[in-house]
């Protein structure tokens, strides 16, 4: 890591992510605390809040608290949603008399359903999704613009849900990658549904993980979340904890959500950035 922000600026975000993260009504769908995503996205006129208020990784450079992650998800257009996300890192072992803050994972993303299944009400079969994205400078790393494209194939059925992601990327420092991911969930009716993930990312290195955690359904528009999470690549072994919420609400006039049974998928943290 080079430079990095003050403390004011993650207190502002930590504040603003909140705020955020405790407004809302109707019902959230979103799919924390995945790398991966599915195939669905929030209703036309919704916005959906993923907010992860803290989390805690160790990787080669130190100890740092995640201080908050967050997506907000934009319902723009029938089966169409706006992303904008980003994760804030406060260093905090070793300790430095430099500043410890870093905005990572910064991006500008445009998600549709492609074709609507499972995981859509009144549909059958596979959900097919689509997620273009611009990879955006960070604050204090990754100073480089990259992009990305996205394919996602969900299922559901009685006794589990599945997810099956393949990306191509532009890296910030302008190297072609790719990523998969595969998540798979316990039924949907379970009021806390246990969860696992396995990914694989390929950039400058090759890097793999796995992810075990569950979701509990507060109710219909809340949902709480947490994992532990474990990576390996040539860089060194990855840990992190995360934990967090989701809450979805109307923008305007509320509206009802086109999906009948949790969850929506969130932030793909990618391991190389």
């Amino acid at each position: 890591m080079n430079m990095r922000i003050g403390s004011s600026s993650w207190r502002a975000t930590a504040v603003l992510s909140g705020l955020l993260c405790l407004w809302g009504r109707p019902p959230a769908y979103a799919y924390r605390p995945f790398n991966s995503t599915d195939a669905a996205v929030a209703a036309r006129g919704e916005m959906e809040v993923e907010c992860g208020p803290i989390g805690y990784l160790v990787d080669a450079d130190g100890r740092f608290l995640v201080v908050p992650s967050f997506i907000l998800n934009f319902g723009i257009a029938e089966e169409w949603e706006l992303v904008i996300e980003g994760r804030n890192f406060l260093l905090v072992h070793p300790l430095s008399a430099d500043r410890r803050d870093t905005l990572r994972d910064t991006a500008l993303s445009l998600k549709g359903v492609l074709r609507q299944g499972s995981l859509q009400e009144n549909h059958n079969g596979p959900s097919i999704g689509v997620e273009v994205g611009l990879l955006l400078p960070g604050i204090g790393t990754d100073p480089g613009v990259g992009a990305s494209v996205a394919g996602i194939v969900s299922q559901r059925w009685s006794a589990l849900t599945l997810h099956v992601n393949g990306e191509l990327m532009i890296t910030h420092d302008h190297r072609p990658g790719a990523f998969a991911g595969a998540i798979v969930e316990g039924p949907s009716k379970w009021l806390i549904r246990p969860v696992a993930e396995v990914t694989l990312e390929q950039d400058a290195g090759q890097t793999t993980s796995g992810l075990l955690g569950a979701i509990w359904q507060v109710r219909h528009n809340l949902s709480i979340d947490a994992g532990w999470r474990m990576a390996r690549s040539e860089d060194g072994d990855v840990r992190e904890f995360r934990a967090g919420f989701t809450w979805a609400f109307p923008l305007g006039s509320r509206g009802e959500t086109h999906r009948p049974a949790p969850p929506r998928a969130p932030l793909r943290w990618r391991p190389g950035s």
